[in-house]
């Protein structure tokens, strides 16, 4: 566990409030792939769900998982902070919810799952270097991986980048987490390389008289041959 980066996500999760009871079509439950309420596309991303094996990494609080698991998923949700799980576990006691790095759960054991996705979680702050592979070989075949997150903030700071995360306490020193970006072009080229077909990645222009658009990178792991 990277103590540190717990630390700052507990920041993080303690700041932000929770998801509102409803969305503006009147769902209980829904999923977001922008940080934009309301706003993109939906699940249908990830294929087919009813009885599918799915992952979030970096579940968060467990919005987009208990979506998930409505659907008819068997859902598994996978967070670095102890704060954000205990949201989630508190809010929503039927969801599989574990306190684990993306690596650490991936590396655990040989379970496959049909779809691993992640929304402003793992995938942008763990090196694709590492979870690339990892998920890979947790896929099944024809299983889909796919993650949002902003695009890079500004043209040419790409690779490891610093996130700063504020404790509310007067005086408190910052605490920082690396965070991975590339324009839309690199990272399908990254999965490529990792051995996922299909590769699709755009970015999702903003709502409305908003500037920033959202990251979304999509790919399947290929089938096995016969024979």
């Amino acid at each position: 566990m990277r103590e540190q980066d717990a630390d700052a996500w507990d920041v993080w999760g303690a700041a932000r409030a929770g998801r509102k009871e409803r969305n503006a079509a009147g769902a209980v439950t829904w999923f977001n792939w922008t940080q934009w309420p309301d706003h993109g596309p939906d699940e249908k991303v990830l294929g087919d769900l009813s009885g599918a094996r799915v992952l979030d990494l970096g579940c968060g609080s467990g919005g987009n998982l208990a979506h998930l698991a409505a659907l008819g998923a068997e859902a598994v949700g996978v967070d670095i902070s102890p704060v954000q799980v205990a949201k989630a576990r508190a809010r929503r006691p039927h969801l599989d919810v574990r306190q684990r790095t993306a690596e650490e759960f991936l590396t655990a054991d040989t379970y496959e799952f049909e779809v691993v996705y992640s929304v402003f979680g793992a995938a942008w702050f763990t090196d694709p270097a590492v979870l690339l592979p990892l998920v890979h070989a947790r896929l099944a075949p024809g299983g889909v991986y796919a993650f949002s997150h902003n695009p890079p903030a500004l043209s040419g700071c790409y690779g490891p980048q610093a996130s700063q995360m504020q404790p509310p306490e007067k005086g408190a020193e910052p605490l920082y987490v690396k965070r991975w970006d590339y324009e839309a072009g690199t990272w399908g080229e990254l999965l490529r390389q990792a051995g996922f077909t299909d590769v699709t990645a755009e970015v999702i222009a903003p709502p409305e008289g908003k500037r920033t658009g959202t990251l979304l990178v999509r790919g399947l792991r290929g089938r096995r041959r016969s024979g």
